[in-house]
């Protein structure tokens, strides 16, 4: 669910920024750079007669990755 998804994000970066360091330096840089991209694809989709779904599916997406790659799971499959 998208929801729990991104409230899992929130904590994992969240720990991630509180521990400090380079990664919490190279996480903060991520996630804003992620939430432009995010902004400016959700407007593009939905300027060019996109859904409002379609926005939605990609935000899922990008969350699920998120979730992978903050908490260390390996895609299926993927090493």
């Amino acid at each position: 669910m998208l929801g729990l998804d991104a409230q899992r994000v929130i904590l994992l970066r969240t720990l991630k920024i509180a521990a400090g360091g380079t990664a919490a330096s190279t996480e903060v840089v991520r996630m804003m750079t992620e939430k432009m991209t995010a902004a400016i694809e959700a407007n593009t989709t939905l300027a060019t007669g996109g859904s409002g779904r379609k926005v939605v599916r990609r935000y899922r997406t990008r969350v699920k990755e998120n979730v992978r790659r903050l908490s260390g799971r390996r895609r299926r499959g993927r090493g």
